[in-house]
């Protein structure tokens, strides 16, 4: 509970309430355009091995999300199997999905773990995740289920 009452202290609360409360997606975190993950590549993470811009020319949409990417190779890729690439608990951030809240996720700060992709609201957030990434992933596992459906502003009340 006190982990719980640090997080929602504070600044990084307000912004995650003006970030999350803007995403045009309920399962997926997106913008009012429905860009996802801000317009980062979702393949580079994985290829690249670090946050990469993609390119407004070079899109794919998918499950009602845009998605850019830095090459045509990495679109190419993804359309082959987005769920490859696809950060989980739909781009919010994970800690967040671990205690029962929808966060927006900071595409800077991510993780591959077990060849899936995690995004956090922070660095200090995810300095706190990587303390204990296999409880908070059961956890937000757990969780995402009952809280994936449900609009990120109503998750705070």
């Amino acid at each position: 509970m006190n982990t719980l009452k640090t997080f929602l202290s504070g600044a990084a609360l307000s912004i995650a309430i003006a970030t999350s409360s803007i995403a045009a997606g309920v399962e997926i975190n997106a913008s009012s355009t429905g860009l996802a993950l801000q317009g980062y590549d979702p393949v580079a993470y994985f290829t690249l091995g670090e946050p990469t811009p993609g390119n407004w020319t070079i899109t794919a949409t998918h499950d009602d999300a845009t998605y850019r990417f830095a090459t045509e190779e990495h679109r190419a890729a993804f359309e082959a199997d987005p769920e490859a690439y696809l950060p989980q608990y739909g781009g919010y951030c994970a800690f967040g999905a671990a205690m029962g809240f929808k966060f927006d996720g900071d595409p800077n700060q991510w993780r591959i773990v077990d060849g899936e992709l995690y995004l956090n609201i922070s660095a200090d957030i995810q300095e706190r995740w990587l303390t204990d990434i296999p409880g908070y992933v059961e956890r937000a596992d757990a969780n995402w289920p009952e809280i994936a459906p449900i609009e990120p502003a109503a998750l705070q009340q």
